[in-house]
């Protein structure tokens, strides 16, 4: 791995790990094994180089999730094979911690990559209940967009239950509780 794959890679962790304020460039440096001058000759400061690290997180993301979704099965099972995933509950996710971090929300170019991929994941989940309505698998009186909505925050608040207890459980609770709702019989069309 070439010196800037070892910045971004740093900088992914840190910003997981400590948020953007958090992450200092002497951090992110020791991290990836890498002098301030190998830093600025890939990037201009801490902010390209964190997004660049956001970037490849949402990328990533979204990569992960569209397997899933795009995988065999009706709507619920893509949806339950998606929150039942393997993740790091008590880490939080990689995405939706940096929408507390105040220096990335007052950031519109970090904030971003942060917006658009809380906009994709609502959006395709959205679309794939849509499909489930349609083929009947769902209630027809179903609302894939606030559905879609209820998911995200379901998953993230759930992240925000479990680390505060410091158990996974409340997030599992949180994602029984939502697919309980989705697997509500469709009655007639």
């Amino acid at each position: 791995m070439d010196t800037a794959e070892r910045l971004i890679e740093s900088t992914r962790a840190l910003l997981w790990e400590r948020g953007y304020t958090g992450t200092s460039p002497k951090a992110i440096q020791q991290r990836a094994g890498a002098g301030q001058g190998s830093m600025y000759h890939h990037f201009t400061g801490k902010p390209d180089l964190a997004l660049a690290a956001i970037r490849r997180t949402a990328r990533e993301m979204r990569a992960k999730a569209e397997e899933l979704f795009s995988a065999p099965g009706t709507a619920v099972e893509r949806v339950t094979a998606y929150l039942h995933r393997e993740r790091d509950v008590l880490k939080g996710c990689p995405i939706g911690r940096l929408t507390q971090d105040p220096e990335i929300m007052a950031d519109a170019e970090l904030r971003a990559p942060v917006g658009e991929t809380l906009d994709w994941l609502r959006e395709r989940l959205a679309k794939l209940l849509a499909e489930g309505r349609e083929r009947g698998e769902l209630s027809a009186a179903l609302d894939p967009a606030t559905t879609a909505a209820t998911i995200v925050a379901t998953l993230q608040g759930g992240y925000v239950l479990a680390r505060a207890a410091g158990s996974v459980e409340p997030f599992d609770q949180a994602i029984a509780g939502v697919l309980g709702l989705l697997a509500a019989p469709a009655g007639p069309r």
